[in-house]
């Protein structure tokens, strides 16, 4: 892997060609270098095509994700000799890579894809390394709830065929399950297990897809309502009669029963086994697991694509949460709030007209608000962007089977041909953790300008390896989230209520805290209680969303970090290009080198910078 030094030298290099008058006539030995470059990255691209096609193969429901239906009646292998052996084609892969390409002859743009897929596989060993670490069943992206939101939203059912692929994926659930409980089990075995209220919630949603019909004489279970739904559909198409739907229906309801009710009894008891090992008042990985302190700083260095220390961040954090009060403390003497800032936070989460109802017409309410924000967001898009998505998004409400109180919204992706459009999914179980001052700024954050068009565009992108815009990389993805709803701040129509400006500082100091809180849990021993304590102390959030915070923060140690250091690394490269270039800065063309790319570690995105910076003074 090339050193950072190196890439910011190209960079220096590349900018003084471009600076430096050129003669008029053509160098024939620079003519021949390019194309050189040319051939050789053109040949280096053919082979990602190649062997991304072959990745792909392993991992069936990544391709269904991808709106494929390649193996469509597969679920992945999940074992540890499955994952040993995708590390190990990695490995291969990234060796051929090195031995059959000239690295030195590639283009620039090349040279990204070369260190990209390098990367993914020493994160893939990283991840190997660390297997043991890993939380396979928790409250927040447990197996035991992803796997039915999975078949219900991403398993689309357009003829028989595709629901007896269904089916078959219903008979294999008890396997990549299994596989997972196993894992947990040895892990458990090493002292290695998440807080009780991660099993808690296992134990809550997996009674859930496995309480009603056909498990029970309750309702239809999600699962079953979904299956009956998909036969109905394939019978109002004119696809299939409504005798074979029928037949279909048995089937589905026996699979049910036969492969899927035990193996989420067998989650139930297992977790229920383990909650009096489980801590109730939780301190982070680097007390609790044995060479925690080592996987928690490979998982800074993973989330953030920095080499910053978990002091470091921790600084960071302190200082950007005192900024930020200075900045909320503005806004409260603009609205005229007398008293101080926790007096302020009282208010805003006491007082009514910040809250929607908590009734059917106030979920609709909050659907249809975050909606109208990002339509008017999508009208100046052209103003600020030259790449805009294609891909539709939809605001949709999330299934009631793993909904929480107070979880944070979040994003699935559209097909990169967008069959299926993007969904912006709110958690409003709860209507009084969902205030109003926020509303604007998680819809810019989560749809527009923040993951729907930064991942749409990506996906729809032509002039890159394939591989490429399917990448995902915390720090980028998440910074680029934050920052857009810094830049949302410049568009029209948008925070003209100062309480949603102060909503968009409150999401700021949000991620400013994370920072805080998380190295302090899995680095200082802070408890759960503490971190909750320093949360509230600083924020108007809710208690209910600041403990489901918390809890998310626990279970994905180091993952919320990279939201700020992402941001105020492409703050930093605006900066810089902005400096640099003067009256010659084009805000289009920066957010197009920016997103035009895809997901890249902060590095590789700023020599990117760097370069577009260069030519731009060309």
């Amino acid at each position: 892997m090339r050193s950072a030094l190196a890439c910011s030298t190209l960079a220096i290099a590349l900018a003084l060609a471009a600076c430096s008058p050129q003669p008029a006539t053509t160098d024939p030995a620079g003519s021949a270098i390019s194309q050189q470059a040319e051939d050789e990255s053109a040949r280096l691209n053919a082979w990602f095509e190649e062997q991304y096609e072959a990745f792909m193969q392993f991992t069936p429901t990544m391709m269904t994700f991808r709106g494929r239906k390649d193996r469509y009646d597969e679920l992945d292998d999940m074992s540890d000799a499955g994952l040993r052996e995708r590390l190990d084609w990695m490995a291969a892969s990234v060796a051929e890579m090195e031995s059959t390409f000239d690295y030195d002859r590639l283009d620039e743009d090349a040279r990204i894809s070369w260190e990209i897929w390098k990367r993914q596989y020493d994160s893939a060993r990283g991840q190997m390394e660390y297997l043991a670490h890993a939380y396979p069943f928790e409250q927040m992206n447990g197996m035991n709830s992803v796997l039915p939101m999975f078949l219900i939203n991403f398993h689309k059912v357009d003829s028989d065929e595709d629901y007896l692929a269904y089916l078959s994926r219903l008979e294999a659930v008890p396997t990549l399950l299994g596989e997972l409980l196993t894992r947990s089990r040895a892990s458990a075995g090493q002292g290695i297990r998440p807080p009780r209220f991660a099993y808690e919630g296992v134990i809550e949603q997996s009674r859930n897809i496995i309480t009603g019909a056909p498990f029970d004489d309750g309702g239809d279970s999600p699962l079953w309502a979904d299956l009956q739904a998909k036969a109905d559909a394939l019978v109002d198409s004119g696809t299939i009669t409504s005798e074979r739907a029928d037949a279909l229906k048995t089937r589905a309801r026996e699979a049910l029963v036969a492969h899927i009710q035990p193996v989420y009894e067998e989650i139930i008891a297992w977790s229920t086994e383990e909650l009096p090992h489980a801590l109730e008042n939780p301190t982070g990985v680097g007390t609790t697991h044995p060479d925690g302190a080592a996987y928690y700083a490979w998982q800074l260095r993973e989330n953030t694509t920095t080499d910053m220390s978990a002091e470091e961040i921790h600084q960071l954090g302190l200082d950007e949460v005192e900024r930020l009060r200075g900045e909320m403390e503005a806004v409260m003497t603009q609205v005229g709030f007398e008293g101080d800032l926790q007096a302020f936070f009282h208010f805003l989460n006491t007082d009514p007209q910040f809250r929607y109802p908590n009734t059917d017409a106030g979920r609709q309410a909050y659907i249809d608000d975050a909606t109208a924000a990002i339509d008017n967001i999508e009208k100046v898009l052209p103003e600020y962007f030259g790449l805009l998505p294609k891909a539709e998004l939809e605001v949709r409400r999330v299934e009631a089977f793993r909904e929480q109180d107070g979880a944070a919204q979040h994003y699935y992706p559209a097909t990169p041909d967008g069959s299926r459009p993007g969904i912006y999914y709110a958690h409003l179980s709860d209507m009084d953790a969902m205030p109003k001052t926020e509303l604007e700024v998680i819809a810019y954050h989560e749809g527009l300008p923040g993951h729907h068009m930064q991942i749409s565009i990506a996906q729809e992108l032509e002039d890159v390896p394939t591989f490429r815009t399917q990448q995902f990389t915390t720090a980028y993805t998440e910074g680029w989230g934050l920052y857009s709803e810094w830049l949302a701040k410049e568009m029209p129509g948008t925070y003209e209520d100062p309480y949603s400006e102060y909503g968009r500082l409150m999401s700021e100091m949000w991620r400013a805290i994370r920072l805080v809180v998380d190295t302090g849990m899995h680095a200082k021993g802070w408890t759960e209680e503490e971190a909750v304590e320093y949360f509230l102390a600083n924020s108007s959030i809710p208690e209910a969303a600041v403990r489901s915070e918390i809890r998310r923060y626990l279970i994905m140690p180091g993952q919320a970090t990279a939201y700020k250091v992402g941001m105020i690394r492409m703050q930093q490269l605006r900066a810089k290009a902005e400096a640099e270039l003067g009256e010659a800065f084009d805000i289009r063309g920066f957010h197009d080198t920016i997103l035009g790319g895809g997901a890249m570690p902060l590095d590789l995105l700023e020599q990117r910078v760097d370069t577009w910076i260069a030519e731009q003074r060309g």
